[in-house]
This record gives structure tokens, sequence and C-alpha cells, in this order.
């Protein structure tokens, strides 16, 4: 059998050009598990506003018995600068793939910090997740007022939820005699706090996970719904009141191993 030149140039070109194609459908099918499916070895919890880091207890140890390393961070509740360095310091203490999850106001921190490069999932629990520059005072107020804001009290710049706004508005679903203990350890944060705003959205960038807490009485369901849809991020619903992170512990720390990539 002969082959002309021409016939040989065609099919060269087509091999090339197969080869090519091949080459960089390889690439972008390794770019997409770099980024989304790369299993994390790691996951760093932020807790947000009344709270400290003992407020992820329920879930520490659900996600330890899956052979990842968690460690929860004490967000210093001052300014949104110094809380996003904190949560930056552990993620520079972290080996591969971690998954940075908040709760509350941590959405603010996750949002900002999620940004590191060790970062590989973002999940918000009944969390703030402003756009960057955003302002998330006007963003809330186009929801309805949670009764929650309504408990806030101010000891001149230091600002925390009072007893009885406590125990009905943050851990409503909670048995009395465990939210007494976490109102026990509820951290005052400054009235700076509230007015930082993110530079960053890091969902903008990389998988993202919500848990809408259906009943909550501290940032408005419907306003968790938006957030969630704006970042198009797989989303669960729990009949939860703002601290499902202690009602309802399996359920998040299985949207975190699902972030995570199924580990274990």
């Amino acid at each position: 059998m002969t082959i002309d030149r021409r016939t040989f140039v065609g099919a060269a070109a087509l091999a090339v050009g197969s080869a090519a194609m091949a080459g960089a459908m390889t690439e972008a099918r390794g770019a997409a598990e770099t980024a989304g499916g790369a299993k994390a070895r790691n996951v760093v919890l932020v807790h947000g506003l009344f709270a400290d880091g003992s407020s992820w207890s329920e879930v520490i140890p659900l996600l330890q018995a899956r052979g990842l390393n968690v460690v929860s961070v004490q967000n210093p509740l001052t300014t949104l600068p110094e809380a996003v360095a904190a949560a930056r310091r552990v993620l520079d203490r972290q080996t591969g793939p971690t998954v940075l999850a908040g709760h509350s106001f941590a959405g603010m921190i996750v949002t900002e910090a999620g940004v590191h490069p060790n970062v590989s999932a973002l999940v918000y629990v009944a969390a703030r997740a402003p756009d960057a520059g955003e302002d998330y005072g006007a963003l809330a107020a186009k929801f309805p007022a949670a009764p929650a804001s309504a408990g806030i009290i101010y000891d001149g710049d230091e600002g925390r939820l009072g007893d009885e706004a406590f125990l009905r508005d943050f851990a409503g679903d909670l048995p009395a005699a465990k939210a007494k203990v976490l109102l026990a350890v509820q951290q005052p944060f400054r009235r700076e706090l509230l007015a930082g705003r993110t530079a960053n959205a890091a969902w903008r960038g990389k998988p993202s996970y919500y848990a809408v807490s259906t009943e909550d009485r501290t940032i408005d369901p419907d306003l968790q719904r938006f957030m969630a849809g704006r970042m198009g991020a797989r989303t669960i619903e729990l009949r939860s009141s703002h601290v499902s992170l202690l009602s309802h512990p399996a359920e998040i720390a299985g949207l975190i191993l699902e972030a995570a990539g199924g580990r274990g």
C-alpha cells in the first residue's frame, strides 16, 4: 500500500491534533481534580459570635474518627483582620488539602481566609457569606430582622448576647443544661468586629457547602438560602436553631466529610 504526501501530512496533522486534544483534556481533568476532587487531610473550624472554639465539640470527634486532623481556631473576636490572621496562622500549619468551616459570623473569616492555598473547600454552617467588599449589614437588612439581634448588650466597646436571648434565640433547640454550658463560655466581641468587610470572596473560586438552619432566630433562614444560592453551594437544610453544629452534629460532620472528598 502506498501513501501520497498529502495523505501522509493530513494523517500526521490529525494525529498531532488528537494528541494535543487528549493532552488538553487530561490537563483540564487534572486541574479540576486538584481544585475540587482532592481528599482533604485536615479540617480547620472557626466559631462565631457568642461562642468559643468549644462550640465545635460535638463535631470534632466525629471527624477525628474518620481519620481527619482537626483544629478549632480560637477566634479573638476583636477585628476582622485579627480574626482572619488567627485562622491563617492555623491554615499555615496544615499539610495538604484542608477544609475550612465556619459557623455564624465566622463565615466572614471563611470567605476571606479561604483563599489560602491550603484550603480545598469551604463549609458554611448557618453562616455569613458576603461577597468581596460587600456591606453585610446592608444585605441582611433586606431580610426580616433576626430576633436575637435585639438581645445584644453592649458594655462600652464589648458586646454579648443577653441570657434570655441566648437561650431562646441562639441555642433554642438544645437541652437547657447544655445551652447553659454554652452560655457560660460565651466570649464578648468588640464592636469594631461588626464593621469589617472582606476583600476577597473565596467561594467564587472554591467548592462551597452550606448548612441552612430552618428555625434560626439569629440569621434569617431566607438570608442563609440567598447566600447559599448565590455561591452555588451544595446545600442541606436542617430543622435547627442557630447552633446546628451542637444540635445536629452528625449532619454537620457529614457535610464536612463530603467537602473533604468523602474521606473514610
